[in-house]
């Protein structure tokens, strides 16, 4: 059982572009390898949230992104460990994805994230998505 104060921060971002959200895939060697995510990853000591989530899109997709509001907040106890997940909306202001940690990348649409298998801690964050009026649009 995880002690409270082995707690990860994790900052994850939610990217639209034409009505698509950009999602990848964690490496087999990683903690719930082989499930998709919402790009993003670990916070280092000291870090904020936003710097962290610029850090890690430029490290594992090559992507210069603006880091706008934070959507929600998910903390969830695994076996192994607690996370927790705060997604932010971001636009990418610079590069095309590229899986420079030969990690997978999908745009998909709302109805679309049902088909790709997720950690738990993401699921509320998907039905929010594609609960939303227009998500068939998905202009967030």
């Amino acid at each position: 059982m995880s002690e409270p104060d082995s707690t990860v921060d994790v900052a994850a971002a939610v990217i639209v572009q034409d009505s698509r959200c950009l999602i990848t895939q964690r490496l087999q060697s990683t903690h719930l390898g082989g499930l998709w995510e919402f790009p993003g990853g670990k916070r280092h000591p000291d870090e904020s949230l936003p710097d962290c989530l610029r850090r890690e899109l430029k490290e594992e997709l090559d992507l210069t992104v603006e880091v706008g509001e934070e959507m929600k907040v998910i903390q969830h106890a695994y076996p192994d460990r607690t996370v927790r997940l705060h997604f932010y909306r971001c636009r990418i202001l610079g590069g095309r994805p590229r899986t420079l940690g030969n990690q997978a990348y999908r745009w998909v649409s709302p109805a679309d994230l049902s088909r790709f298998p997720f950690p738990d801690a993401d699921q509320l964050l998907i039905r929010d998505l594609q609960d939303q009026p227009g998500a068939g649009d998905w202009r967030i």
